[in-house]
Parts: C-alpha cells; structure tokens; sequence
C-alpha cells in the first residue's frame, strides 16, 4: 500500500495535537501520526521542518507548524458546505477571533494546571503519555522525566501564583462561552459547526476529558480526586457539556 503523503508529528496527548487530529480527520485526508514523548517531540519538529511545538504537519506542498494553519490546511479540501470557516467575511472574522482567544487563554491555562497536577504523581498518566510512541521513547522516559519537569515547569511557567490565576482564566472563558450559549444557539458562531467550536472542544480536552479523544484520556475514577473532582465540575458546566457534546456529535 503507497504510504499517505502527509505526516503529523503530535505528542499523543496534547490538546493542540488533537485540534489539528480531529481537522484531518474530519476532512478525511491520509496521514501518518508521529507520536513522541515530551521533550524528544522537539527533536522530531525541527527534523519535520518546524521549530520546537507540535503539531507539525508535513504535507507535499510545504510544513504547517500551527494547529490553525493545519485546520486552514485540512478546511481547503472540503466542499463549501462542510467547511470550518464561514465564507462570509463578518462571520468568517468572528470564527477566527474565537479560535484565537481559545488558543491564547484556554489552551495555554487548560495545559499549565494539568502538567501541574500530573507532576504530583505521574504514575496514573504514564500509559495515556506513552500510547503509540516508538518503543525506545517508552524505554527512556522513566530516566527523562525528572529533567523533563524541570524544563517544562520553566518553559511553561508552572507554579503555584501560576495555576491559581490559570484557574482564574479558565473559569472566566468557560463562563464566557456559556454566556454565549445563554441564548440556545447550538454553535459558537454561526448555525453550523466551525472552527470556533472544534478549537474549543479540543483546548477543553484536559478540562473534561472526552472519551472520543483521538488518543485515550484517563477518565475521573482514574484521578487522584483533587483532579477528579475539578474535571467533574467542569463537565457540568454549561461550556463544559458543549465541549463534550461537540466531542460526541462531530468527533
């Protein structure tokens, strides 16, 4: 069998991963996954042609090494009426506004409070971070990730007055999106699905832990309860049950 012509260098988990997982798939276009641990992802971006940040993804026509160039890549291949991104210009504007602002906040602060609390204990996490990488990359992550939360902590910038403001944030852009919600619109913008919806679905990954990720999560009954019971909350929350709906009915 010829092999697909695009390649998708991912670590497995990553919410950002998963937006740019969930436009190919949905745009049903052939692609190989990388998968790779923390740390070594860097590696296998720069060898892609990106930087240090996944998603990359390789493609005959160049390298996308954002996970919105990659929805914009994957939106081109489809017919007008399945695509992401409104043609209309004033709608077209508000759809990329909301994807931007879920990148900036909910992206950032959803990844800060869940490697803070992963970091607790990472024995519950290990089998979800390691599916589908390499077999050596398995073999080595009990010895990297001591220096791989060390580097991460700084990279990201994780502390304590860190993640009590990220929890801050959250909560304002879930009760954001809920407010915008307030007045029964099934979607973000727009009647139909867009890329407001998917990219807040995906970023909300680490907050409410969809069973139809594209990689599996560990559910709440396999959290230490001090994470269980925020993703528990999170999941009633009105934005929280439209990023689960949104998993279940478009993922």
């Amino acid at each position: 069998m010829p092999r697909p012509e695009r390649t998708l260098v991912t670590i497995p988990i990553s919410h950002f991963c998963e937006k740019a997982r969930w436009a190919l798939d949905r745009a049903e276009l052939a692609y190989t996954e990388r998968r790779h641990i923390q740390i070594v992802h860097q590696l296998a971006a720069r060898r892609a042609g990106g930087a240090r940040t996944v998603p990359v993804l390789v493609t005959p026509d160049g390298v996308l090494t954002q996970s919105g160039d990659i929805l914009r890549y994957a939106d081109a291949q489809l017919p007008e009426e399945r695509r992401l991104y409104p043609a209309a210009t004033a709608l077209r504007g508000e759809v990329l506004a909301l994807e931007q602002r879920f990148d900036a906040v909910l992206g950032v602060e959803g990844r800060r409070w869940l490697y803070h609390e992963v970091f607790k204990d990472t024995a519950p996490f290990t089998p979800y971070n390691l599916t589908g990488v390499p077999a050596w990359e398995r073999r080595v992550f009990p010895y990297v990730l001591a220096p791989a939360k060390l580097y991460i902590n700084r990279y990201l910038s994780i502390d304590e007055t860190t993640v009590a403001r990220a929890l801050t944030l959250i909560a304002e852009e879930l009760d954001f999106v809920a407010g915008k919600l307030s007045d029964g619109r099934r979607f973000l913008a727009g009647d139909r699905f867009s890329a407001a919806d998917l990219a807040f679905a995906a970023l909300s990954a680490p907050l409410v832990v969809p069973p139809q990720y594209g990689t599996p999560l560990p559910q709440p009954g396999e959290m230490p309860e001090r994470m269980a019971g925020p993703v528990r909350a999170w999941r009633e929350h009105p934005a929280g049950r439209f990023a689960l709906r949104m998993f279940a009915e478009q993922r």
